[in-house]
């Protein structure tokens, strides 16, 4: 196996990315990896900078991006004509026809094997830490292998290799296939027992580590094999079954309130089980998944002014209309409780918008504390309200002080015909389907009420792994074992357990078989970033939705960015581009 300095190839990856991508990954100084003395702050200063690296490997122009537009969830156009182009990368990404130089693809390479990077070096520090006597650096070592395995699982998921490395000193090995498999189980077996299950969700535990586990086992067929149709084992379904019950006994719950998973103090939430901790620990919190699909014209936190959308990803109709076909002629706001929250409460004398329109409706408002208001959330269609401001950019007020809530003018694209922000269902790369206004958005993400801005100082928890995902873990993995009445179980447990609103609360379903939970994972699960990795495994990838058409199976896996292929080229065939690019 031929092999190569990691950190040489990071350094090469970083260079082109500063100088020669659109989207750059700046360094974060951590405060923790700075400042104080003594075992504590060397355990600190090792970690810090690992966990701080995940919120740039999750960013929107990385690879939750990366994964939410290259599925049929979303959709992004080049908006108005003037917004979202960036070379192309997201709409290539849509229609499956990337190349090895798409910047999208690029930094969320970048960003993950820059993770795994700074991982080895963590696990390199802490084990010298534990040998000199740091009983301190035990359980964060434990932490640091765990996190390295999720890191290279993303990067088995995108491209089909991961990265074997131990120490700094070490050059680095690429394997691909079963080699990669147990090399990742291998990693994950020797923390499992030995990790603490006590902590927080923002940092790695004994149940992620299983949760892990299972998506390893329930995804091995496709990465034993990638192109070809997965031979999902008994064997197989079994660990995965083993695991998710230890998850699902370990005294985790499922959250009564849906949306309360991804709002303001989740940190707290007893379904969550691995997230990126946003409490302002680390400084360098952001909140790009609650701002990414929301209208640019919204204003979401009225007490911060310049909060505000920026008319991006859109659901594709395709999505939406899997919803419309579960629910049939019953609204799916109205049937399921994750579908839709409805905040603004617009008073029924205002519902009407007949007659109604920006140039005469000075008075057609309602008034609400600044602090109060909340957008609508989950999935957002039609014409939205919100506040208003005024020419000088300052918020309208009622008498009394409260802020007057409109229905939101759409200034970003509707040109002399002054029209509200109305969320179609149709939004495609044609120059009307790709206005700023058009397709349903995605807010499953609560507006921070620490954010001054439309994308930092979030104090809501970014979910990576929840109890939701392990429900339908082991469901499918029932399922594939012909355990229809025990899928069908775990499904419903999930279902009937959103609470808070009965009327909105869903009903437990009648029969189940493999297509009906795949749409019902895209029911619980959409917008985490998740859809593409159960596209491949249901065989659901290479069908035609919205502007793509292509059916390459070799699309399944990324291209391997040309710049990192260049920089590997003195070693041959060290790093070999993915069939198909």
């Amino acid at each position: 196996m031929k092999n190569l300095s990691f950190t040489r190839i990071i350094a090469i990856a970083a260079f082109f990315v500063s100088f020669l991508s659109c989207t750059t990954l700046e360094e974060e100084v951590l405060d923790e990896s700075l400042s104080g003395t003594g075992q504590a702050e060397i355990v600190s200063g090792s970690i810090a900078p690992v966990y701080g690296i995940l919120r740039q490997v999750w960013l929107h122009t990385t690879n939750f991006g990366l994964q939410e537009v290259a599925s049929d969830e979303g959709i992004l156009p080049y908006r108005g004509g003037t917004d979202w182009f960036d070379g192309g990368k997201f709409i290539s990404v849509h229609q499956h026809l990337m190349t090895p130089g798409n910047s999208l693809v690029g930094d969320t390479w970048t960003a993950i094997t820059l993770g795994i990077s700074r991982s080895v070096a963590a696990t390199e520090q802490l084990t010298l830490e534990v040998k000199e006597g740091n009983s301190k650096a035990q359980n964060p070592l434990y932490e640091m292998v765990a996190v390295k395995a999720y890191l290279n699982m993303l990067a088995l998921d995108n491209w089909g290799l991961v990265f074997k490395k131990e120490r700094s000193s070490q050059q680095t090995e690429i394997l691909r296939g079963q080699a990669a498999v147990d090399y990742l189980m291998s990693e994950l077996l020797s923390v499992v027992n030995l990790i603490s299950n006590s902590g927080e969700p923002g940092r790695m535990n004994k149940a992620a580590v299983e949760a892990l586990l299972a998506r390893l086992y329930l995804n091995v067929a496709v990465y034993r094999d990638p192109y070809g149709s997965p031979n999902f084992k008994s064997e197989d379904m079994d660990k995965v079954i083993e695991y998710t019950n230890r998850i699902i006994n370990a005294g985790y719950t499922l959250s009564p309130e849906y949306f309360d998973l991804f709002n303001d103090n989740n940190n707290t939430n007893k379904e969550i089980i691995f997230s990126l901790d946003q409490r302002g620990v680390l400084q360098t919190e952001h909140s790009r998944w609650q701002y990414w699909s929301i209208s640019g014209d919204q204003v979401p936190r009225p007490e911060w002014p310049n909060t505000r959308g920026t008319d991006a990803v859109a659901a594709t109709p395709d999505f939406i209309k899997t919803w419309a076909d579960a629910y049939g002629s019953a609204d799916a706001a109205m049937a399921d409780a994750r579908f839709f929250q409805r905040n603004t409460l617009v008073p029924a004398n205002l519902q009407d918008l007949t007659g109604i329109n920006p140039t005469n409706d000075a008075n057609h408002y309602y008034c609400v504390d600044a602090k109060e208001f909340e957008m609508d959330r989950g999935i957002l269609r039609g014409v939205i309200w919100g506040p208003r401001k005024d020419a000088s950019g300052n918020i309208l007020k009622c008498p009394d002080g409260k802020i007057r809530v409109y229905p939101v003018i759409n200034r970003r694209s509707s040109g002399a015909n002054i029209r509200y922000v109305n969320h179609n269902l149709e939004v495609n790369f044609t120059s009307e389907g790709s206005l700023h206004n058009t397709g349903h958005r995605f807010s499953k993400y609560q507006f921070s009420r620490t954010s001054p801005d439309c994308c930092s100082f979030s104090s809501v928890d970014i979910v990576l792994i929840r109890l939701g995902e392990i429900y339908l873990m082991r469901a499918e993995a029932k399922l594939r074992k012909g355990d229809v009445a025990g899928a069908l179980a775990d499904v419903n447990t999930l279902r009937t357990s959103r609470t808070a609103r009965p009327a909105q609360r869903p009903a437990p379903l009648n029969s189940i078989d493999l297509n009906i939970l795949y749409r019902e994972s895209g029911f619980e699960l959409y917008w985490e970033g998740l859809r593409r990795t159960y596209q491949i495994r249901f065989g659901k990838y290479e069908d035609i939705w919205t502007e793509k058409t292509d059916r390459d199976v070799n699309k399944r896996l990324f291209p391997i960015p040309q710049r990192a292929i260049d920089g590997a080229s003195n070693i041959k065939g060290f790093l070999v581009q993915n069939p198909g690019y």
